[in-house]
């Protein structure tokens, strides 16, 4: 049995298909001629962009119009000028060949997006590493597989599958996928979860261990592969299939129930998004709002600084689409780790404390000033909720603020039209913030906690690092407190408190969460019908003694205990 990360619920049995990556050497050639060189680069880049859009055209009607939204990233990145004007000019002032040139670019792109904090920005190196693998086959002629020949049932097994992999898998054939690379916000496990085909991914060492053709079992509830299992194994696994597949329908009659306990306490269930495409999934999971919108992929995806008409149309589209549910919009929280190609920064000893998300808005009020006006212009489209991420003290909330009421007075003036209603909030995710919350609350209309980056501050471990990954512990009774700590201040000032980080998500942390007061959960969307089950099934009366109990412990192993007693 092989360990990995359950990216797309479900099990399944099937024989192995073993996808072989053609291993692609890049070798440095210098003396070459600039002129046939980029004429080889373009050619290629020409019938890369064909098969995307052949890749697209095929999947619709099997993909929603998100996952179709991932091949028009494709073709931007096909597209990108800044890529393009590099591989020429390597060509042209190195006189190097082609594949080489934009093996050196795409390593630079993909490097860059690798570093980054955020786990959903950091995948969007596969988009990168996928089209410009395509465009190095085309290059040097290779051929693509074709994964859409499968005829008959099958789990992909490979290093990695890109999102056009994942799109020409036909479900017919195709029971599941194990891959030894990627995450669970990688596009393809979002495709995985969309398809509908079960996933497991990060499993090391599975392209050596499976052999073509070998029975699989694949759980992707516990993130496990069985190899050739016996008959036994087989037959009890087939009955967890089934039960899992009954429990999905169930699940189904909840998209538009509320999400409300057995003794009538009320909480939101919303979700995470990163760009407008997302809000389909929102709708469809029965998403209450959106809990928090990362508006850092208008600036990643862009070549140079958006303007403010190209962020209002991004926020308005996403305001209109929930409409009249709750938007909240995080503001550019980017710097330090997460660095853009045309804003230079500094290098720091130590990115993720230094100069990135309000500290850098509020050095740049010029950037900070155009995205604000973008958002309060959105307002009027619906219900608008405007957060300040990484604020340590209160003056840091009081500029920003100050800043947001400048610009809305100003666009008051110019007769536009804006939203009465905007609460302005920030993400609590810097101890210091929790631990005087409830002076935070006087001033701020809500607060989110962002426990991803609240934990690892907390423990001072670094959550990307493997070697103390053991202390990222979102159960950890200090954990609790600050998150208590938290709620209760936005409380005492009539304020409410949400949560933005993963563990919102987590089903054994939703009835401690519940039990701690916390008002909205916000989540991968399609994390939304399981939690709001867990949220039907239990009494808040009963998770508020719960939650008591899981203050007093000493671990986060007892945290767990407890919840797993307590909460059948």
């Amino acid at each position: 049995m092989l360990k990995g990360i359950a990216a797309s619920s479900g099990i399944t049995i099937a024989k192995a298909y073993k996808l072989e990556t053609p291993e692609v050497k890049i070798e440095k050639k210098t003396g070459c001629d600039p002129a046939a060189e980029f004429a080889r680069f373009k050619n290629a880049l020409k019938k890369c962009k064909e098969d995307i859009q052949k890749i697209k055209d095929a999947a619709v009607g099997r993909l929603s119009d998100e996952e179709l939204a991932i091949f028009d990233a494709h073709l931007m990145v096909a597209e990108d000028p800044a890529m393009e004007s590099e591989v020429q000019n390597m060509c042209e002032n190195e006189k190097v060949n082609c594949d080489y040139a934009l093996d050196t670019v795409a390593n630079n792109y993909i490097s860059m997006f690798e570093s980054l904090d955020d786990e959903y920005m950091r995948e969007r190196a596969a988009d990168i590493r996928d089209v410009t693998r395509r465009i190095k086959y085309h290059i040097l002629g290779i051929d693509i597989a074709d994964l859409s020949l499968i005829n008959e049932e099958s789990i992909v097994v490979a290093h990695d599958l890109t999102p056009s992999d994942t799109a020409q898998l036909n479900k017919q054939y195709t029971k599941g996928f194990a891959t030894e690379v990627g995450g669970r916000t990688s596009h393809s496990a979002i495709m995985a979860r969309s398809l509908e085909i079960p996933a497991v991914v990060g499993i090391e060492h599975v392209m050596s261990e499976v052999k073509h053709g070998d029975l699989l079992i694949l759980d992707a509830i516990k993130g496990e592969l069985l190899i050739n299992p016996d008959q036994a194994t087989v037959a009890e696994y087939q009955k967890k299939a089934d039960a899992y597949r009954e429990e999905v329908e169930a699940l189904k009659v909840l998209k538009d129930a509320k999400s409300c306990t057995t003794d009538g306490h009320e909480v939101l269930l919303v979700a995470n998004i990163g760009t407008p495409n997302d809000v389909d999934g929102v709708i469809a999971n029965g998403g209450e709002g959106v809990g928090l919108y990362r508006t850092e992929f208008l600036y990643m995806n862009a070549q140079a600084l958006p303007t403010e008409e190209e962020q209002f149309e991004a926020y308005k589209k996403v305001l209109e689409a929930m409409n009249p549910k709750p938007v909240v919009v995080r503001t550019l929280d980017i710097g330090g780790d997460k660095k853009l190609p045309y804003l230079p920064i500094d290098p720091e000893m130590n990115p993720f404390l230094g100069y990135r998300a309000i500290r850098l808005c509020l050095d740049r009020k010029d950037i900070f000033r155009t995205q604000l006006r973008a958002l309060i212009r959105a307002s009027a489209f619906g219900k608008l909720e405007i957060m300040f991420p990484m604020i340590a003290t209160l003056g840091e909330f009081r500029e920003a603020r100050k800043v947001f009421e400048e610009e809305k007075a100003k666009l008051i003036a110019e007769g536009v039209k804006v939203g009465d209603d905007i609460e302005v909030g920030m993400m609590v995710e810097i101890p210091a913030a929790a631990v005087l919350a409830d002076q935070f609350a006087k001033e701020a209309d809500f607060f989110s906690i962002g426990t991803n980056d609240l934990i690892q501050y907390s423990m001072a471990a670094d959550r990307m690092s493997e070697k103390v990954a053991y202390l990222y512990q979102p159960f950890n009774p200090s954990i609790l407190k600050l998150i208590k700590m938290t709620i209760d201040g936005a409380h005492k000032e009539g304020k409410w408190c949400g949560m933005c980080g993963e563990m919102a998500g987590e089903p054994d942390a939703i009835s401690v969460l519940m039990g701690l007061g916390l008002d909205e959960f916000s989540m991968s969307a399609t994390s939304i019908l399981r939690a709001r089950k867990v949220a039907n099934s239990v009494c808040y009366e009963d998770m508020k003694k719960l939650a008591d109990k899981a203050l007093q412990c000493c671990t986060a192993e007892e945290v767990l205990d407890l919840i797993h007693e307590t909460v059948k």
